[in-house]
Parts: C-alpha cells; structure tokens; sequence
C-alpha cells in the first residue's frame, strides 16, 4: 500500500536483529512451554476441589491458628493461672503444644495398619527362611560335588593302580610260563579280539561283578603271595614272609601305600 512505509534495510533496527540459524523456533519452543504453564496455572486455579480437599484445608488452617479466649478448655486454663505458651504441670514440665492429630481417612478398619505391618514381617521372615534354606542347599550341593570330585579321583587312581598291576601280573606270569591267567580279568584283555565270544564275554562279565578296589586288592594279594611282588614299591622281594616285603607294605591296599 502506498501509506506504508517501506522498511530500511540499512537501518540499525533491522542490522541489530539477531538472525543466527535456528533461532526462530527456539523462541516459538520457549513461548509454547511458557503458554503450556500459564494454562495449567489457570486450570488449577479455575478447577473446582473435592470434598477432601476443602476438608483438609479448612482442618490445616484451624490447626496453624492458636487458641483464642472462645475456646473453653483455653478459657479455664487461663483462669488456673495458664500462659499461652507456657509448658502443662505445676512445675512447667509438661507439654507445650497439643497432642498432634492423627486423622484416618481411609474406610479400612481399626487395627489393619497393624495388620498390614504384621503381614509384611511375615513376609518378610519367609523371604528370609527362603534364603536361609537356598544357602544351605548351596553348601550342600557344594560339599556333595567335592565328595564326588573326590571320590571320582580316587577311583581313577585305583583304576590306573589296577592296570599297573595288571600289567606286572601279565608279565610275571610269563615268566613262568603261565599261559593262562587265574582271573580273566587278571591280565591286559587286547583292544582288538575276535567278536565271536562276545556272549561268553558278557557272562563272564557279569560272573565277576567286582568292584575296582576290590579286584586291586585281589589281585595285588596275588601278586604278593605268587611273585613277591609290590606294585607301588616296583621290587620283587625273595619271599612272602621276607622282612622287607612286610615292612614296606604293610597293606594290600592302595591307601595303606599313599
């Protein structure tokens, strides 16, 4: 329109305008918050309040206020020779304020504030026991692995003790020309054998249900007394009854030797 007048872009007003990239809708964020607040003050404001609510204020701000001469336990107080401010009993000791207020506004009943904290107790000392009892399975699951652990490396130990003297009684048998052994199990069986006894295998097998410290102490007895031999020792002494024999192995099992 010609009535306007037409901006002057070397002016200082429009130099001095802060024109840095984005600028713009930081204003517009801050000036969206600020009218945000602004309604919200005044829908707090224009909102009507419950029951409770004017209820609560109307009791805090009695509360806040100090007695007056119309109050008539305040009244007779006073004419007993009462200050305000002044401390109950003869000798000042007592208490200065009143008893504070403990409104209930809940519709629970008496006592289940009591109830509900005896509940959470228990509770509680359940998760306890639970714990408790979950720690000492634990334990218990521990010391069984280190019994089994333990258990497995001694049996591996009596197996490999069994070998051993497997082999010696295979070898001293030879010796004497004993082609057979006492026991099938006395000797090294071969890995690779012909499968066509395998039936008469399992029977015997099954004939000879020993356990492995049991045959160890078989079969290292048998080595004492047929080649006067020790195993753990690793010597073949001159007899059964030899003096060297009897002191070095004083057993005939592998716990009398470790």
């Amino acid at each position: 329109m010609e009535g306007d007048e037409e901006e002057d872009y070397m002016s200082d007003s429009f130099i001095k305008q802060d024109v840095r990239p984005g600028l713009p809708m930081v204003r517009r964020v801050k000036e969206a918050i600020q009218k945000e607040e602004k309604q919200k003050e005044a829908n707090e404001k224009n909102r009507q309040k419950s029951i409770k609510e004017e209820e609560k204020e109307r009791r805090d701000l009695v509360l806040k206020s100090a007695l007056g001469n119309e109050n008539k336990g305040f009244a007779l107080l006073q004419k007993m020779g009462y200050k305000s401010g002044q401390a109950l009993g003869k000798s000042g000791e007592g208490i200065v304020e009143p008893i504070p207020l403990n409104i209930k506004t809940g519709r629970s009943g008496l006592g289940h504030e009591e109830l509900k904290k005896r509940k959470a107790e228990e509770k509680l000392e359940n998760y306890r026991q639970k714990l408790h009892m979950k720690k000492q399975a634990n334990e218990q699951a521990a010391d069984q692995f280190r019994i089994r652990f333990k258990n497995k490396q001694e049996e591996r130990k009596m197996e490999g003790d069994l070998r051993k003297s497997q082999r010696a009684c295979q070898q001293l048998d030879m010796q004497k020309d004993i082609e057979v052994p006492k026991e099938t199990w006395f000797w090294i069986e071969p890995e690779e054998e012909d499968k066509k006894d395998e039936e008469d295998k399992e029977d015997e097998c099954t004939s000879s249900d020993l356990s492995v410290s049991e045959k160890l102490q078989i079969l290292t007895a048998y080595l004492r007394k047929e080649h006067f031999y020790c195993i753990w020792c690793g010597t073949t002494y001159e007899g059964e009854n030899s003096e060297d024999l009897s002191s070095n192995c004083p057993g005939d099992s592998a716990a009398d030797h470790d």
